[in-house]
């Protein structure tokens, strides 16, 4: 099946005739995505790459039937256009945009909650995120899609770029997945891991699922609370930044440490917690100072420590030799910034 799109899905692109929007849309469209339409206010009635331009989402919604939607508009007015998405009735939508303010996310989180009941509410991903590609039918997003291959595995992160790693690294092992999701580094997301990890749950081509995180904020501790008590797959998990300095911003606006929340102790803490087939911890060690890290603290696990010797490995590289270093089928990987 696949989750929120598949070659199907009629999708809408807002902010056709931009720049960011042009390119990523022509990629979208060459990739098989079913591209029916772009809106730019004051361009309505035009044509772009092939598609009709409407000024307004309701008025494509309403001539095209559109479900889905994908936002390249302006950090200013981004807001505004997802509002505008989830009252005109698409069911899903992308925001790449980043740098939107975070109060405006607020608004919109409020707008989304307070407009409709939990299941008729519009899917928002992101800001600030890669996207959504069901590899093999369709592809929401600004990722390279040569390096998805169809399959069975989920896919969800924070960062674009891990997940463009992971990707790869897995397609060269013959490792397939079913949807990647990005639901975007800043502090305030339309979806969260737990709401991911909901549907894919129920998806019946997904057997297994692979959480990509950072440091910062509590999601990653929220995701293994629920795969404990409500998963019946398998659940790998990955998180990025176990050296990373408090109060120190790195990379995402939501990677920041701060009064111990969000640290990589605390996510590791919660994973321990997670499950009996989380207490084996298997780690691929990429510097001395996670060595050192891990040998000076005590933590209510087997830790099994893979020394790669002087191999300089990059992100994906990492996750290829966990893969064929342990038979386990969750396992944590922590990776220095």
């Amino acid at each position: 099946m696949s989750i929120f799109i598949n070659e199907k899905t009629p999708v809408l692109v807002q902010g056709l005739t931009g720049r960011m929007g042009s390119f990523h849309a022509q990629e979208m469209i060459e990739y098989g995505t079913n591209v029916v339409a772009g809106v730019t206010p004051g361009k309505g009635g035009t044509t772009h790459l092939g598609k009709p331009v409407f000024n307004t989402v309701k008025e494509a919604v309403a001539a095209t039937g559109a479900e889905a939607s994908i936002v390249f508009v302006p950090p200013a007015y981004a807001a505004d256009g997802i509002m505008e998405a989830a009252e005109s009735g698409i069911k899903y939508c992308v925001s790449i945009t980043d740098g939107i303010p975070t109060h405006d996310m607020i608004r919109v989180k409020r707008y989304l909650f307070a407009r409709a009941k939990p299941e008729d509410r519009m899917i928002l991903t992101g800001p600030n995120c890669a996207g959504t590609i069901s590899p093999g039918k369709a592809m929401l997003g600004i990722m390279p899609g040569h390096i998805y291959m169809q399959g069975n595995v989920g896919l969800i992160g924070r960062s674009g770029t891990l997940g463009y790693e992971a990707a790869s690294q897995m397609k060269e092992l013959g490792i397939g997945i079913s949807t990647g999701v990005g639901i975007g580094g800043d502090p305030i997301n339309g979806s969260s891991f737990v709401e991911i990890l909901k549907h894919f749950e129920k998806d019946d081509e997904t057997e297994a699922v692979m959480i990509i995180g950072e440091i910062g904020g509590p999601q990653e501790a929220e995701a293994a609370e629920y795969f404990q008590k409500h998963m019946s797959k398998p659940v790998a998990a990955y998180i990025a930044g176990l050296t990373a300095p408090p109060g120190r911003l790195m990379g995402h606006a939501g990677a920041i440490v701060s009064g111990g929340k969000g640290s990589v102790e605390g996510k590791i803490e919660a994973l321990e917690k997670a499950g009996d087939d989380m207490y084996d911890l298997e780690a691929l060690i990429v510097s001395v100072s996670d060595k050192n890290y891990l040998n000076d603290n005590k933590f209510d696990v087997s830790i099994d420590i893979i020394d790669d010797g002087e191999q300089v490995l990059d992100t994906g590289g990492g996750i290829m030799n966990m893969i064929s270093s342990t038979n386990e089928k969750n396992f944590l990987i922590l990776n220095s910034l």
